[in-house]
Parts: C-alpha cells; sequence; structure tokens
C-alpha cells in the first residue's frame, strides 16, 4: 500500500479501512467494481467496526458486571416471568416516555439477569446506561458529602439514559444518603428512565429508607409511569452437585 495513503488513513483514524485495505484493492483489481461500489465497501466497513466501537465504549462506561441477555436467559426454570411482557420491555419504548421499570422478588429469582439484559439492548441501540449495586450508590452519596460533591454526583446521575440500581434492600443509611436518594429520583422523574431490583415490596420501602413523608413522595413519583415486575418464583442458583 502507498505510504500516503497509510498515512492518510491513520490520520483520519480509519482504522478498519487500513486493516483492509490491501485486500479491498487487490479484490478490485480482479473484479473491477465501479468506483462508487468499492468507495461504499470500504465506507460501510469503516461505519459499522465504528458502531461495534462505540457499543463498547458504551458498554464498558456502564459497568455492567455481566453481559446477560434475554436470549440466554432460561425462561422454562423461571415460571414467575411473563415472557411475553419482558420482551415488550426490551423493545425500549418505556425510554421514550421517561417510564420506570422495578423488579421484586427473592433473591436467585433472576432480577438482575433481566433488568441488565434490557440495559444491555438500550446500550445496543445508542442509549447511555449505567449499572450500580444500590450499596454502592448510597456509598457514593455519603463519600460526596465529605467534600462537597452531591450535586456534581446528582448531575453525572441524571445525564444517564437509563439507570440500574440493583439490589435495593435493606441498607444501614444515613438520613443524608436517603436525602440524596430523593433528589436523585425526583430530578430524573419525568426526565430519564431508571430501572430498580429490590428484594422488598414498597410497603417495606418505608423501613429502610425512613422519613415517611420522603419515601411516600418518593414512590409516588416511581410509580407513576412505571411497570412493576413481580417475580414469584423458584431460585435459577442451584448448588453445584457432589460428584
Amino acid at each position: 500500500m502507498h505510504d500516503d495513503l497509510d498515512q492518510l488513513l491513520k490520520s483520519l483514524k480509519l482504522s478498519r479501512i487500513r486493516e483492509i485495505i490491501a485486500r479491498e484493492l487487490t479484490t478490485a483489481e480482479k473484479k473491477d467494481p465501479s468506483y462508487s461500489d468499492f468507495l461504499v465497501r470500504l465506507l460501510r466497513e469503516e461505519f459499522q467496526s465504528q458502531q461495534m466501537r462505540y457499543m463498547e465504549y458504551r458498554i464498558r462506561r456502564a459497568k455492567l458486571p455481566e453481559r446477560w441477555s434475554l436470549e440466554t436467559y432460561p425462561w422454562d426454570q423461571q415460571p414467575g416471568v411473563r415472557r411475553a411482557t419482558i420482551l415488550q420491555l426490551a423493545e425500549l419504548g418505556f425510554l421514550s416516555r421517561a417510564a420506570n421499570l422495578v423488579f421484586i422478588g427473592p433473591t436467585g429469582v433472576g432480577k438482575t439477569g433481566l433488568a441488565s439484559a434490557i440495559l444491555l439492548k438500550a446500550l445496543q441501540a445508542g442509549y447511555r446506561g449505567l449499572f450500580i449495586k444500590a450499596q454502592d450508590l448510597f456509598d457514593e452519596m455519603y463519600r460526596s458529602l465529605a467534600d462537597q460533591s452531591s450535586r456534581r454526583l446528582l448531575n453525572r446521575l441524571i445525564r444517564v439514559d437509563l439507570l440500574l440500581i440493583d439490589e435495593m434492600g435493606y441498607l444501614n443509611l444515613r438520613p443524608e444518603q436517603s436525602n440524596i436518594f430523593f433528589k436523585l429520583m425526583e430530578e430524573r422523574y419525568g426526565r430519564k428512565a431508571t430501572i430498580i431490583t429490590t428484594n422488598l415490596p414498597y410497603d417495606e420501602w418505608y423501613a429502610f429508607l425512613g422519613q415517611k413523608e420522603m419515601v411516600g413522595a418518593l414512590l409516588d413519583r416511581l410509580r407513576h409511569h412505571c411497570t412493576t415486575i413481580k417475580i414469584d418464583g423458584p431460585s435459577l442458583r442451584h448448588p453445584d452437585e457432589a460428584a
């Protein structure tokens, strides 16, 4: 390949074309395609490569612990889930409505897997997302109090198109942490979608969040535009059997 061409492709950051140009030039010499067909083929390859890189970047930034997918979810092992409902949600219409999803059920029934699979669908569709454990979120909120960065933390979380808060449960919270969480949900209300997984029914949220009036206001906003999926089924975490 001509050095000038290689340098131009490198400077323009057309990395995929740079990878395939020698092969494509050889093929073109044999098949003699039109200039437009040749150019379209190169640009299509570059576009697809860039889209894949952008998607991988979004997934890394979202901090998904595992790439669960709906295609591999063990539907036959979890009768407590209506497959049609989840597949409908995976079409992502709730995102444009800034609606919420809440998965409620005991440990091990697949709440995190389903929620993560929907988040992955959103990332693949070009949305910005974030996966965070509830304990990690409240720890980060507590740290933000010490260095007075709570507003900066809230601004970062509010910008996320789809925020997945995993394992909301009985946590030892200070009132200040609850206040920041209330503020987060208030500012996301009607603007961005949130997914929450929890083992607690709504009436038990008062116990761990405290401040009855504020919890009532939080639940009013959270459930206003919300699909609640209650999973009452067996655990999917089977113990290893001895050989």
